[in-house]
């Protein structure tokens, strides 16, 4: 497969060297005054030089070489469909010489988050302030500046800003000087605040901020860390990422024996931001609620939400800035392994949180997910224009990369991995890479066949499902393999690659890992006196294992047993959910599994239990009443007991992982309609409303918010309760707070007045654009909410393509949400011909994704409906709201 096949990239003839780049904001205007001269090098003798611009007016260009001017008004031409800017000057340039491009251009201030673009806060007389920031990946460098915006065009950068003198200026680099000026903007006085030059970088990692900002700063790394954030924050709830932070780069400086090349490190919080974070080398920004926490107003998983955040984008500083893909198709490089390395670091840091027991109800299920779609993509998946890198952001770049990680790393064990990191770093910083290279210098450390086996996974869309069988003499197992799909209907065509299969075998005598399956099926020998045996010992590798129902049994007992580890009855669990949605098993046999695992003891195991039931009830949104009705008591019968003995009172002594607990079973007891958590909650939520601040632990406020809104007694009750979360959402000052009440006020259940009450918020001033799916994502678990979804979607096409242009990336996640949720051909028929004639360009991804997950629940419900209602009305969940088990 040639990658670079039909790619849409700059001519070859110029090469970057160094940016000098001087900018002056104008927040009256929401525009930007900008110089930019750009040193070249000429590859070959050019009369013509293009680079990328979008959304600039350029005033001004200048060409000069050898020290005299080419000329100062070239011809320019602008490409709309390339985002190219082409300069024609009538005299030759030969290869070799060195020349300098002069562009003088006005830019703009933008509300799209990329770029560089503008952010806003409220101060403390409620006047709505400004600041400018940027966001370049993967391609609005362009936006920002005219420049050569591809990963492997490095060039080194000086960068200039003007500003008020109030305002603080940041870029990738330190200050090296800073002066009183005449500004063209303002007409008086402002400061030049000039930073020192940087090393060789991608465009994509260039950041530049103005405005007003406080900081806290700590020096226990041997260079400056400080987490900055606009004044209506407190800057203290930046403490706990400042010390990671530190902590972090210290680690990984040793980890990659590789010390951290710039001169300090600035995190930032910025009050409109698209993505999570984003690892601009030296001045990480984020979203407010991924760096700012606060131990008394949130809970346990949005801290390690903000540590696995921080530790991901540190880990970028090597693995991304460093060393950098060559091109977009390699950016599982940065992204699966900066996921990897966050755990891996996080492990080491917090041991008592288990987050790789996370890994495989987290990542590995987002991995195996996505690509068991038929519209995913391979890892390394072919990018030819600018517009299709935006869809790409992933669960198979980062969740399948990392998830491959993990394999390659228990393959060649992890110190030898690491030593193959190191050398890789050593040996390419500074420049670009391919897949290839890591593969090789993974192989050169560990002296095994790396590229030949793990290029296969990286490759090639999918993984497969392993069936396994005991053969007629008890004392072996057969093994075979085969492309899974969701939807269950795999041609032959699609059939066609064989991975390399790490089986991991487990068994009384310990895990095997030697054994590897290459071929489409083979015979293993068991060890003797084997009385249980389980592949993919620890779900470490990419494929899900279909046994018969007698030894699913078995393995139900020897989970029970003891015999199984965490992260083994986590994965049956997961593989018995997806064996059952693509039609390997039935759903009553993943049922009954589920039922059999009520004594179940282990946080991770609950929420992937719990994620299977939501799944299956998402599934069946359109079914008869009376089957949804049994679905939740099932779930309420499963779940009720061990959220009663578990509590719903929190303690210091908790701990991270009982904090989590107590968190899942409370919030899936009062969806389920639990009794005695929604009164627990409704007294909860009256106090709170009283003015008692405390009276909700942060680590179940979202969960107590659904339940008085789901289970409030009267529709009045219910009003009233929507207002005050909203209030909440309008009012509180810490971003988590807010975000919770703006997420809950999609857990409405069938009431179609709240519905459409929730659906006028995100086109409203209200919502920032960034949080467009917060209030709309939770309407999808019921029909109703479903429906409304689609109908304010196709209403508001025009308006939501205004907020989120679809070629910026966010769009995508608003057609996901508002087509996913249909269950049926006839939805997904509806669907399609309304699409039919629309330019789905920047979403046609997202859209066909959509619409294979559709035909999966459509197929999933054809086959199984009546095996469902069955085992439902045998096991006696029919026409029951009681508790039972």
């Amino acid at each position: 497969m040639d990658v670079t096949k039909g790619r849409e990239v700059l001519p070859t003839n110029a090469k970057p060297l160094h940016y000098d780049v001087t900018l002056e904001p104008n927040f009256e205007k929401f525009t930007y005054e900008g110089t930019v001269i750009i040193d070249l090098d000429i590859k070959e003798e050019s009369t013509s030089i293009s680079l990328n611009t979008l959304e600039l007016d350029i005033h001004s260009t200048k060409i000069s070489s050898g020290g005299s001017e080419i000329t100062s008004s070239p011809d320019l031409s602008y490409h709309e469909d390339s985002q190219t800017t082409t300069i024609s000057f009538g005299k030759a340039i030969p290869a070799g010489s060195k020349a300098q491009l002069t562009h003088t251009f006005t830019g703009y201030l933008n509300e799209k988050m990329a770029g560089f673009y503008r952010s806003s806060f409220k101060d403390k007389e409620g006047k709505t302030k400004y600041l400018a920031s940027t966001q370049m990946e993967p391609t609005d460098a362009r936006r920002a500046i005219p420049c050569f915006d591809e990963p492997a065009l490095k060039a080194e950068y000086t960068i200039t800003l003007m500003a008020d003198k109030e305002m603080t200026c940041l870029s990738n680099m330190d200050v090296a000087s800073e002066k009183e000026v005449d500004s063209k903007v303002t007409g008086g006085k402002r400061k030049a605040v000039t930073f020192s030059k940087t090393p060789p970088m991608s465009t994509y990692l260039l950041a530049f901020i103005v405005g007003e900002l406080n900081y806290i700063e700590t020096n226990d790394f041997r260079i400056p860390v400080r987490v900055y954030a606009t004044p209506d924050k407190e800057i203290e709830h930046g403490r706990f990422s400042l010390d990671l932070a530190a902590k972090t780069l210290e680690f990984y400086e040793k980890e990659f024996d590789s010390p951290f090349p710039l001169p300090k490190m600035d995190m930032v919080a910025v009050p409109d931001f698209s993505a999570g974070a984003m690892e601009n080398w030296g001045l990480v920004t984020y979203r407010i609620v991924d760096i700012l926490f606060d131990d008394k107003t949130s809970g346990a998983n949005a801290r390690q939400r903000v540590a696995e955040v921080v530790q991901h984008e540190l880990a970028h500083q090597w693995f991304g800035n460093l060393v950098t893909m060559d091109f977009w198709e390699g950016l599982w490089l940065n992204e699966g392994f900066a996921t990897w390395m966050s755990w891996y670091s996080c492990n080491k840091f917090y041991p008592e949180w288990k987050v790789w027991e996370g890994f495989v109800t987290d990542n590995l299920q987002g991995a195996l997910s996505l690509d068991s779609l038929r519209s995913s993509h391979p890892i390394e998946v072919p990018v030819k224009r600018a517009d299709e890198v935006n869809q790409i952001f992933d669960a198979i770049s980062y969740s399948k990369g990392s998830c491959v990680l993990v394999m390659v790393s228990k393959y060649l064990g992890e110190n030898t991995f690491m030593e193959g990191i190191r050398a890789y770093i050593k040996k390419h910083k500074y420049g670009n890479t391919k897949t290839e290279d890591l593969w090789a210098a993974l192989a050169a450390a560990s002296g095994k066949p790396v590229e030949k086996i793990m290029s296969i996974w990286t490759k090639n869309v999918g993984f497969p499902v392993v069936t396994v069988t005991e053969n007629a003499d008890n004392k072996s197992i057969h093994v075979k393999q085969n492309r899974f799909l969701r939807t269950g209907d795999v041609k032959p065509e699609e059939d066609k690659t064989l991975y390399p299969v790490f089986l991991g075998l487990r068994t009384k005598a310990g895990v095997d890992e030697e054994l590897t399956l290459s071929t489409r099926e083979e015979d293993y020998p068991l060890p003797d006196g084997t009385d249980f045996y389980k592949l993919n010992a620890d779900s470490t590798s990419l494929y899900r294992t279909s046994y018969t129902p007698q030894h699913l049994t078995k393995l139900g007992e020897a989970a029970k047993d003891g015999r199984l580890s965490t992260r083994d009855r986590a994965g049956m669990v997961a593989d018995a959910g997806a064996l059952a949605s693509s039609g390997f098993q039935k759903t009553s046999g993943l049922l009954s599994l589920i039922k059999s695992f009520n004594t179940e003891q282990e946080f991770t195991v609950w929420e992937e239990i719990l994620t299977r039931i939501s799944t299956m009830r998402a599934a069946w949104i359109f079914e008869p009443q009376p089957v949804k009705d049994a679905l939740r008591t099932f779930q309420l019968a499963l779940v009720s007991g061990k959220a009663h003995e578990k509590g719903w009172e929190f303690s210091s002594s908790d701990g991270q992982i009982e904090s989590q607990f107590k968190a899942l079973l409370f919030g899936s007891a009062g969806q389920a309609g639990d009794e005695k958590v929604v009164q627990a909650a409704l007294g909860m939520f009256a106090k709170f409303v009283a003015g008692d601040r405390t009276a909700i632990n942060p680590n179940i406020r979202g969960s107590v918010y659904a339940a008085v809104l789901q289970h409030a007694p009267t529709e009045a009750e219910k009003s009233k309760a929507y207002d005050a979360i909203l209030n909440e959402y309008r009012t509180a000052s810490i971003a988590d707070e807010r975000q919770t009440a703006l997420r809950a006020l999609a857990r409405v259940g069938s009431d179609k007045t709240l519905i459409e009450r929730t659906l006028q918020l995100p086109l409203s001033d209200e919502v920032k654009s960034q949080d467009l799916f917060s209030p709309i994502a939770g309407l999808r678990s019921e029909k109703e909410g479903a429906l409304a979804l689609w109908e304010w979607m196709t209403a508001n096409w025009t308006a939501l393509q205004e907020k989120l242009p679809p070629s910026l990336g966010g769009f995508s996640h608003v057609v996901q949400i508002c087509c996913g949720g249909f269950t049926s051909e006839e939805q997904m028929a509806m669907v399609k011909k309304w699409f039919e004639g629309k330019s789905t360009k920047g979403f046609d991804r997202a859209l066909q994704q959509s619409l294979d997950g559709v035909q999966a629940k459509a197929s999933w419900l054809e086959r199984d409906r009546s095996d469902v209602e069955q085992w439902l009305s045998t096991n006696g969940y029919v026409g029951k709201t009681g508790q039972k088990l």
